[in-house]
């Protein structure tokens, strides 16, 4: 069963969408899913994330999906520390639906959403557990070997910029992807438990980012190299099945058939 919801942050309207696990308890884990910077413009049939969420609800998680702004349905335009804002605000709003056991909130990153999750965690204790999927240490449009104009083209093309007056200054646009960077915030996880997942064949995030990371952590972690995974993790199987025993583990679900 799932049913969609909206959010309001900073004035724009986020779209999400809630799934339940087929045998709701009075107080289940809750896990948020957060996408990553898209590349592409979006396909309304990628049903990615949405058949992920219903594999995460089968083993007991009230499982969120949403767009960030600039993205999907959602309103505004892509500001990756704004996403920050927006995912503060999808917190809030989980942590008052009824059936959400508050002390198991968990996190799942990809890419540009990975980032984001860092960030907010190291600020946020209501987060108890995170998951880090191919996510960028040091975060940059410079890294992205992009220049920031030349990214703002892309941006438009792709349909996560839409507003012609948008961005009001582009270094500080530019510099708000550095603000993200989780290398600066990620001992501050601790001391919640934290999984990093990346492919050992990433194409966009190279795979010492992952030992970066991993270096710069504090007890609780893991880090789990996928052979020949490459930057699209939530398609593949290995990274999924890591992640999912994991956080069954971490959630004190792993008995949950």
């Amino acid at each position: 069963m799932s049913a969609r919801f909206s959010v309001i942050v900073d004035g724009i309207k986020l779209v999400g969408e809630l799934f339940y696990p087929p045998n709701m308890a009075s107080s289940n884990p809750i896990l948020c899913i957060c996408h990553g910077i898209p590349a592409a413009v979006s396909d309304p049939n990628d049903r990615g994330y949405p058949l992920l969420a219903e594999e995460f609800a089968k083993e007991g998680f009230i499982v969120c999906i949403f767009n960030f702004r600039g993205c999907g349905l959602s309103e505004g335009n892509l500001d990756l520390l704004d996403w920050t804002r927006d995912l503060d605000g999808i917190i809030t709003y989980l942590t008052q639906l009824d059936g959400v056991d508050q002390s198991r909130i968990s996190l799942m990153g990809f890419s540009g959403g990975a980032a984001t999750s860092a960030y907010v965690t190291a600020q946020d204790s209501r987060v108890t557990a995170l998951v880090l999927c191919a996510c960028p240490a040091q975060f940059s449009i410079g890294a992205l070997n992009r220049k920031p104009e030349d990214f703002l083209v892309q941006c438009r093309e792709v349909g996560t910029i839409n507003d012609d007056d948008f961005p009001p200054s582009i270094e500080e646009w530019a510099d708000h992807f550095r603000q993200v960077s989780p290398i600066d915030c990620i001992e501050k996880v601790s001391p919640r438990p934290l999984l990093i997942i990346h492919g050992d064949s990433d194409e966009t995030i190279p795979p010492d980012h992952a030992s970066q990371l991993f270096a710069f952590a504090r007890e609780p972690r893991k880090l789990v190299m996928v052979p020949g995974g490459e930057h699209k993790l939530r398609t593949n199987q290995a990274a999924m099945d890591a992640a999912l025993t994991w956080l069954r583990q971490v959630n004190n679900i792993a008995d949950i058939t």
